[in-house]
């Protein structure tokens, strides 16, 4: 950069970056040239950060300082902004402390006069804070407009939790940004100046702490202290004002800037203010100190997005306050794409376990992120120890149980294959399975947790069609409390361990979960989570149940949820999917919509035409396969048991197969014939291509004792072959258009990466991708394999004679589509110039923590009493 910029001198260095004094060779001027830390350029990704903050570079303002340039130089980002002689607002707040009254407003009339310009323009700044004002000449100027919302799109900016870097400074970040909010708007500026004003009034921010977790516990749950009574100057139309700016609710704050502004300037203005009582006005949170026992909070790209919180019992006399707030948990995907249980809570509520992409992930209250779990990176349907020393967990077929304190994992059973496992505390594991040839049965199993064989507690009568799901252990240890499934009903039912008889009960649910509050808590078919009084001693419930939450996600079998003993809840929040855009994508990223309402749409496959696409639907009642005419816009729907999804196209275009109820079926793609099974089987299974010739299907399989790629022939079906064995995660296979070689990934090398064998006897791998890569896809004329990267579309050049070989591999686009775990997501058009990609998906899922419920309700109770 010598030729363009003499490096003067180091003005200073921070989070993000050092900023540098340097002279503009070409345009004869000072600047201020920032150069962005080379572990957070490596995160990041330049190029398209860069392209982010071009976005910025239109705004002139009066009171926002210009972006003149902006480059990448010896792999390091760096941009540069006019070098304003003066000083910052925080260099002004370390001198002075507090402002005057009258000068104070008007720096804060002039962030906000910048702000609204830039609001009109669709950009929000996202880190407001005395830093990033500049004072020349005493009139303030706003730097660094943009940088953080280029970080929080530019790829990798949330892995920087990986670093234990964050943009974004607690003391000013609004409370949707704390929870790790992805949609951040405009009130979140206007919520992060009220703190700055706060602060010229005051000398310290509105909320302090000795740690981000502290202070962002204090943001979720207490009232600023009264400006007035800290400082008797203020006028009171000026504390209305502030107040109205840190309203914990977006909707409670001003709807613009411009508001906040004219709530400052006038002093008849009828400026809104909460009405709190007077305790609360000395800072008190909730009318008594509310005592924050632990807080397990996650940086997410922007800030810090927040884990969760463990609320001890307020104080007697004061009713607790339930609190509802939602958490990110990156690398998650989508976790309702995942087979089986997907979320455990520990007993005593100190941690819970999610499936994520690259294994199973700790949110712990006594860390600042959730960590990988050591041992377990091919780990599924996780569940705690009723100790919480141990976290259990199915690889493969192989039971396991690993140390939370550190340690090897140990086999409790080789051959344990099933669904929704708890450990009781008698040491004994309980699951539900289906016996051997037996596969649409379901029996309740048990396995002591030493290690053993398991056997059968329980399994329906022949021929009642019933199905036998999720037991637990209840207190006193001589109940089983799980769910019998007859058609898509199921009820409540309980087990007698000492005389075997089973009592059906009329409560509809399933997936039981005890609280020791003396709740059972259960899912239902329609999203709805429910609290039912239980007494364990008699084993039948006491009362009517209490609904949790309304808005959960079910598969019709299970809950996307997790409850602790103590009561502690998170679940994921359905809707998002629901809104999902099906786009046509060009190679060059210009995405056009198909014209498709907004649906819960996954997994689209063009048909060998290229005139309809399969997918699958999501809605409440479940997952169905559907066929989309691009022409004339028409739907028809294939399936309609709730349970059908992953669908591929025959080569013909004349049959579909498609997964259902974790099986292989195949549909006449016009809907005019009957479904047709071709394997029906212990685990889960997604078919993945078929075969040039139409003969057979290749698809993998989980959950058995046979995981792992494996092929399928239609006339001899439902015997099946292994080609791979699973032993690394080796997922979302395609065969190229030749039949020769398959391409799919695996992380075999510590991370996700597409290799390529030969089909059908898989010789020596090939590498496809670098520094990560999933989901291939072939070309028509198989020159060419696609894969993501990332948020990116990769290419690479292949040819496949006399050997497969990779030539070149180039990016084609960036963007934000969904992606899959283990099913790819998108789908390359027959003449290769076009994609079909579903908008709307992300790459964490939202989970929404309830906390005090159960206190709250015995509250309730004892004053009903």
């Amino acid at each position: 950069m010598a030729d363009r910029y003499a490096i003067e001198r180091e003005l200073g260095a921070g989070g993000m970056a050092t900023v540098y004094l340097a002279h503009d060779i070409r345009h004869d001027r000072r600047v201020a040239l920032k150069v962005l830390r080379p572990e957070l350029s490596a995160i990041l990704g330049a190029e398209r950060f860069l392209h982010e903050i071009k976005t910025t570079a239109n705004l002139q303002h009066p009171h926002i300082l210009s972006l003149f340039d902006s480059g990448e130089a010896d792999g390091l980002v760096y941009y540069v902004m006019p070098y304003i002689e003066g000083e910052s607002l925080r260099d002004r707040l370390n001198r002075d402390k507090q402002l005057p009254v009258d000068e104070a407003v008007r720096i804060a009339s002039e962030v906000a006069d910048a702000l609204e310009y830039a609001h009109q323009h669709g950009i929000v700044h996202r880190d407001i804070k005395p830093e990033n004002i500049l004072l020349h000449g005493g009139h303030a100027m706003v730097a660094d407009f943009g940088i953080a919302l280029a970080a929080s799109r530019s790829e990798g900016g949330t892995r920087m939790t990986e670093t234990g870097m964050s943009l974004g400074t607690p003391h000013y970040m609004s409370p949707e940004q704390s929870m790790g909010e992805r949609e951040i708007t405009p009130k979140a500026d206007i919520y992060a100046l009220g703190c700055v004003l706060y602060e010229m009034l005051t000398a310290e921010p509105p909320f302090t702490g000795a740690t981000a977790q502290a202070i962002i516990a204090r943001v979720m749950t207490e009232q600023p202290r009264s400006l007035t009574l800290q400082r008797k100057s203020i006028p009171p139309h000026v504390e209305a004002a502030v107040e109205r700016a840190l309203e914990k609710l977006p909707a409670d704050r001003f709807a613009s800037a411009a508001e906040f502004v004219a709530a400052l300037s006038d002093a008849g203005a009828t400026a809104h203010r909460a009405v709190r009582p007077s305790s609360r006005q000395a800072g008190t949170p909730f009318g008594a100190p509310a005592r924050i026992a632990a807080a397990g909070l996650a940086f997410a790209a922007l800030g810090l997005g927040a884990g969760f919180v463990i609320w001890h019992r307020a104080p007697a006399g004061s009713p607790p306050v339930v609190l509802r707030y939602a958490l990110s948990v990156p690398d998650s995907a989508a976790l309702n794409n995942v087979s089986g249980t997907v979320l455990a809570y520990a007993p005593d509520g100190s941690a819970f376990v999610y499936v994520s992409r690259i294994g199973l992930m700790l949110r712990s209250a006594d860390r600042v992120e959730a960590v990988p779990i050591p041992g377990a990176r091919r780990g599924g349907g996780p569940f705690f120890s009723p100790d919480n020393q141990w976290l259990g967990y199915l690889d493969g077929p192989r039971l396991t149980k690993l140390p939370l304190a550190g340690g090897a994992p140990v086999s409790i059973c080789d051959s344990c294959v099933g669904y929704s496992f708890s450990w009781g505390t008698d040491d004994t594991i309980r699951f539900h399975t289906s016996p051997p040839g037996h596969p649409n049965m379901r029996v309740l199993m048990a396995v002591p947790a030493r290690g053993g064989r398991a056997h059968e507690i329980a399994h329906p009568d022949s021929g009642s069609g019933e199905l036998f799901r999720s037991p637990i252990l209840l207190p006193g240890r001589r109940t089983v409390l799980f769910a019998i499934f007859n058609g898509p009903a199921a009820r409540l039912a309980a087990l007698d361990l000492n005389t075997h008889a089973i009592t059906r009960f009329d409560q509809p649910g399933f997936s039981p979960t005890w609280v020791a509050a003396g709740f059972v808590v259960l899912g239902n078919s329609d999203g709805s989570i429910l609290a039912l009084p239980f007494d364990p001693e008699k084993a039948r419930p006491t009362g009517a149940p209490v609904t949790i939450a309304r808005d959960g996600v079910s598969d019709g079998t299970a809950m996307l949820a997790a409850v602790s003993a103590t009561g502690a809840l998170v679940y994921e929040r359905s809707g998002s999917a629901s809104r999902r855009q099906l786009l046509q994508v060009s190679r060059s990223g210009v995405a056009t919509p198909f014209g498709a309402e907004p649906k819960g749409f996954e997994s689209p496959r063009f048909a060998p035409d290229g005139r309809r696409i399969a997918l699958d639907i999501g809605a409440e009642s479940g997952s169905d396969v559907w066929v989309f005419d691009i022409a004339q816009r028409v739907w028809s729907r294939l399936t309609t048991n709730g349970v059908s999804n992953h669908a591929i196209w025959t080569p013909d275009g004349r049959r579909i197969v498609y997964a259902s109820n974790d099986d292989l079926w195949r549909i006449v793609s016009d809907g005019s014939g009957r479904p047709e099974s071709l394997l029906v089987a212990v685990g889960t299974r997604w078919p993945a291509s078929v075969t040039p010739d139409g003969r057979a299907v290749v698809f993998q399989e989980s959950g058995s004792s046979e995981a792992g790629i494996r092929s399928l022939d239609f006339d001899s079906a439902p015997a099946a072959r292994m080609i791979m064995k699973g032993a690394f995660g080796e997922s979302a296979v395609a065969l190229s258009p030749d039949g020769h070689w398959i391409a799919y990934q695996s992380d075999e090398a510590g991370r996700t990466e597409v290799y390529v064998r030969p089909y059908p006897d898989p010789g020596a791998r090939v590498p496809v991708s670098v520094q990560g890569g999933s989901e291939p896809a072939w070309s028509r004329d198989g020159r060419e394999l696609f894969y993501r990267s990332g948020d990116s579309m990769m290419l690479a050049t292949v040819s496949l004679s006399p050997t497969f070989a990779v030539s070149a591999r180039r990016r084609l686009f960036v963007g934000s589509y969904l992606t899959g775990v283990t099913f790819r997501q998108y789908d390359v058009s027959p003449d290769g110039q076009h994609f079909v990609m579903v908008a709307g998906g992300a790459e964490s899922s939202t989970l929404i923590a309830v906390n005090n419920f159960f206190e709250r309700l015995g509250y309730d109770r004892r004053r009903q009493r």
